[in-house]
């Protein structure tokens, strides 16, 4: 009866080249599972940033609006001193 020889240890038999390929495709696989995700995080960091972006616009557009308000409030306040002062 003939014994089969034994591949020495480290060698590379078909088993080892075959289960490397398999995790290989498993990790393709899982990488092509998480896409979604992936594409879905980087949508709500658009959509987080594009609402900052609004809110740091309406903050500007407020400050502007207070600006001019309180412009027109010192030039009335101006007119009123210089008409009390004229009579």
């Amino acid at each position: 009866m003939i014994t089969p020889t034994k591949e020495p240890v480290g060698s590379a038999t078909p088993d080892v080249t075959i289960i490397g390929a398999n995790d290989s495709r498993q990790n393709r696989t899982r990488e092509m599972q998480l896409i979604p995700e992936a594409m879905a995080r980087a949508h709500m960091r658009d959509r987080l940033r594009e609402a900052q972006e609004d809110r740091r616009s309406a903050r500007l557009i407020t400050a502007r609006r207070m600006q001019r308000r309180a412009e027109r409030a010192s030039l009335r306040a101006r007119r009123a001193l210089a008409m009390a002062v004229m009579h």
